[in-house]
């Protein structure tokens, strides 16, 4: 046993190496997870998120991030392809004549877009590392067609388990496993680690505590377990160090959910009003960058 487990070390550190050979220039996380190297730009950075509803639902992370810039004073337009419930080709095909037109502009620096967020759905994630696979170098042909050098994120899932129940880590460690090797075959990519960051939120990391009143503040739903305020925060603030490396100067107010029924929304409201410990979760956000 301990020798196929020593023959895989071998093998996924030899895929890793061979694959970042024409990107020697990038950098690494302390894990080894590789760090893609964003163009030149000679405008505003386009940001283009595509995936389903851990993007979008409940909180928006594009609206966040966006909030989150501009509180910064970093000047960056946002796009988005958000299909609700379904896998990367989907997302594309179900947005095909948007997509296409999107990838069909161009931009006086050579790359139209300058960083782009791919987040598939997690069974296909989790259970169909060939089908990952595929989906995202459709995805990515497609986005090179006019940004060759863009910085490319795989979304690491979140495991879709209760925290408490008994196989949420292995789900995670399955997810984790598996985006770090798909994204090891991809030009200029890395990871956007929310599923660290997430189970770090979960295990009490800096003083966090997601339960209130028996109640979990990161994700809700009774099938489909979504962000809510907290969870959206932490992923938006974890984007935003990931890509600037470092930490943003948080605004008084951003646009959160007012809840989770259907007659919620989103609106502006105060930060310290409504995450509950939002300096744990920027600390957590950064040390998973």
């Amino acid at each position: 046993m301990k020798k196929c487990i020593l023959i895989s070390s071998l093998v996924v550190s030899v895929l890793l190496v061979s694959c970042n050979k024409s990107t020697t220039e990038n950098e690494f996380t302390t894990d080894g997870i590789r760090k893609p190297k964003p163009p030149k730009t000679a405008g505003p950075p386009r940001v283009l998120f595509i995936g389903n509803s851990h993007i979008e639902y409940f909180v928006s992370t594009p609206t966040l991030f966006k909030e989150l810039c501009d509180a910064n004073n970093k000047n960056i337009n946002i796009q988005q392809l958000v299909t609700m419930g379904v896998s990367l080709d989907k997302v594309y095909y179900t947005n095909k004549t948007e997509a296409n037109q999107n990838f069909s502009n161009i931009d006086k620096d050579g790359n139209y877009y300058d960083y782009v967020v791919l987040q598939e759905s997690t069974p296909i994630a989790l259970n169909k590392v060939d089908k990952f696979r595929a989906n995202l170098n459709l995805i990515v042909e497609k986005v090179h067609k006019n940004s060759p050098d863009a910085a490319i994120y795989v979304y690491q899932n979140m495991s879709p388990l209760s925290y408490t129940n008994s196989e949420y880590n292995n789900y995670y460690k399955q997810l984790r496993k598996n985006t770090i090797l798909t994204a090891a075959f991809i030009k200029n990519a890395g990871v956007l680690r929310v599923g660290d960051a997430v189970k770090d939120a979960y295990d009490g990391k800096n003083g966090y505590q997601y339960l209130k009143d028996d109640k979990d503040n990161l994700r809700y739903g009774k099938h489909v377990l979504h962000f809510i305020n907290d969870g959206a925060f932490l992923q938006s603030v974890l984007l935003y160090s990931t890509i600037f490396n470092q930490t943003p100067i948080i605004p008084k107010k951003l646009i959160l959910s007012t809840g989770t029924g259907d007659n919620d929304n989103m609106r502006k409201q105060e930060v310290n009003n409504v995450i509950t410990n939002p300096k744990a979760l920027e600390k957590i956000a950064f040390s998973n960058r």
